[in-house]
């Protein structure tokens, strides 16, 4: 019987960025902890009701936003100081962008981390990014979240 054969080429992604070792087994790396007030925007339920109980286990306040009209509510009517707002970039009534410069027309000191599930292509088309922009890929693993908030908090 006469074999045949095949030849496979396999492709995969260019990586641009270094990826953070994974921790070697039985080693515990901790979570950033904090005891900031965050402002939390995400029209989708599952993920802000995910990111909220993250930030709350890691000892922040959180104030909860459905969409941009809240969030502009809660940072005019919330009486302490707002840290950092968290959200989300494609939201309808407006983008977060659009939210963060609005916010910081009555809270100039607050600091911003965007999440989002889209790519830098389409969030590029939400306006001009500012510089500085942080932004934390969708879907993303509690401890990531943890340590974007922590740096975006730690930052000047």
């Amino acid at each position: 019987m006469g074999g045949t054969s095949a030849c496979f080429t396999i492709y995969l992604p260019r990586v641009e960025l270094a990826v953070d070792a994974a921790p070697v087994a039985g080693e515990h790396v901790e979570a950033p902890c904090g005891s900031e007030t965050i402002l939390l925007v995400e029209d989708e339920q599952g993920v802000r009701e995910l990111a909220q109980e993250v930030l709350q286990a890691r000892g922040y306040r959180v104030l909860e936003a459905r969409h941009p009209g809240e969030a502009l509510l809660l940072g005019e009517r919330y009486a302490g100081r707002i840290h950092l707002v968290v959200t989300d970039l494609m939201m309808p009534q407006m983008n977060g962008f659009e939210l963060s410069e609005r916010l910081r027309t009555y809270r100039p000191e607050i600091r911003v981390l965007y999440i989002s599930a889209y790519s830098d292509a389409l969030i590029g088309r939400s306006g001009p990014r500012p510089e500085g922009t942080r932004v934390l890929e969708k879907p993303f693993l509690p401890d990531a979240l943890s340590r974007a908030v922590r740096e975006v908090l730690d930052t000047g």
